[in-house]
């Protein structure tokens, strides 16, 4: 039986500015994106508390990290220990492990700041100490192996190499680096500092380079990055299908609702078709309809007949009579006019303002 050590220590790398979300991150950083109505960290949060052993969270941030420590704190909320060490300049992955790192003894467990999984952490940690392992990273299979980086193994789960984006006749497995690792902090000292270095191109090369115990663990369970406006609705569209179901539980539970907040008001004669969510303090309008797939954030306002469908808006934004906003994301304070209609992977920013009648 493997016992783990106390005190473990876990690093999550979130200080990037979410480019591929924009214009959503300019206000928000990306580890406080909402995912229905709870910002994102939460849900990683969540997982890394399942194993009692890692009693501190070490939040690696450069943007913004101010927005982030007034919603978090101390962690109390979380129900974990959490402290923030800020990156004077971006470091790169491995980098910002070093800094964040650099007064750790004990085993650590690495995460991206982008990444949502159902993986048994503990089961990853026991097999790290069970090789004796420098290093272990999580792999996860994909179905179009061509669009990322591979990671290739022997039968016994080592590491051999990484292929980045190879050819159709280059490809030998299905796996990529799904962004969580257990390291050692001893092998550090390799990763300069003061200068960005990745983790992915730099530090783990090392380790095979110089023969040292580098390991996969390979999950089949669910798996997202979360980084893009594309796979961030998916995120939602696998909760309410019960792909993904979070610790904290979920109104869906693999099962269509429309569910709405008590403390939101919808009048009589709005369609709702599951599944769907709206929280807290919004108003729905007679005649409003709100479509399959569609999340109404709080204090939203949805004027008579107007439409949302496979869509998410975010917090305070006001739709305004006959508009239509389909397959797109809105972010906070936005304004949509009068006979708007918005379709198609659209993605406004805060306080965005769409005059009555025009289309988007």
């Amino acid at each position: 039986m493997i016992t783990l050590l106390v005190g473990m220590k876990a690093i999550l790398l979130a200080g990037g500015k979410g480019t591929r979300l924009r214009p959503l991150t300019i206000h928000t950083p990306k580890p406080i994106v909402p995912i229905f109505d709870r910002p994102f960290l939460h849900y990683q949060l969540d997982l890394l508390k399942q194993v009692p052993e890692i009693d501190e969270v070490i939040l690696s941030l450069n943007y913004q990290p101010r927005r982030i420590e007034e919603i978090f704190g101390a962690g109390d909320s979380a129900g974990i220990a959490i402290r923030y060490v800020v990156e004077p300049a971006p470091l790169g992955t491995a980098g910002a492990v070093r800094y964040a790192g650099e007064s750790l003894h004990e085993s650590v467990v690495v995460f991206n700041g982008d990444v949502l999984t159902e993986v048994d952490l503990a089961a990853v940690i026991a097999m790290h100490r069970e090789r004796k392992a420098r290093a272990t990273i999580v792999l996860t299979p994909v179905e179009n192996p061509s669009a990322y980086g591979l990671v290739e193994t022997d039968r016994q789960g080592n590491i051999l190499r990484f292929l980045e984006k190879p050819k159709p006749d280059e490809i030998t497995c299905d796996t990529i680096n799904a962004g969580i690792y257990v390291l050692e902090p001893d092998t550090f000292d390799r990763i300069p500092t003061g200068m960005p270095y990745s983790i992915e191109r730099s530090f783990f090369p090392s380790l095979i380079e110089r023969s040292e115990t580098f390991v996969a663990y390979v999950d089949r369970g669910y798996w997202i990055d979360i980084g893009t406006p594309e796979k961030y609705m998916q995120v939602h569209r696998d909760i309410m299908d019960g792909r993904f179901k979070p610790r904290h539980g979920s109104p869906f539970n693999g099962a269509p609702a429309a569910w709405v907040s008590p403390h939101a008001r919808v009048e009589e004669g709005v369609e709702l078709t599951p599944p769907c969510f709206v929280d807290d303090g919004a108003v729905i309008k007679t005649g409003a309809r709100i479509g399959p797939y569609s999340v109404v954030g709080r204090q939203c306002h949805l004027e008579e007949h107007a439409a949302v469908e496979r869509a998410i808006v975010w917090a305070n934004t006001r739709i305004s009579q006959d508009a239509t906003v389909s397959r797109s994301i809105l972010g906070r304070h936005c304004h949509i006019g009068r006979r708007a209609h918005i379709d198609d992977g659209v993605v406004l920013g805060d306080k965005s303002v769409v005059t009555d009648y025009s289309r988007l």
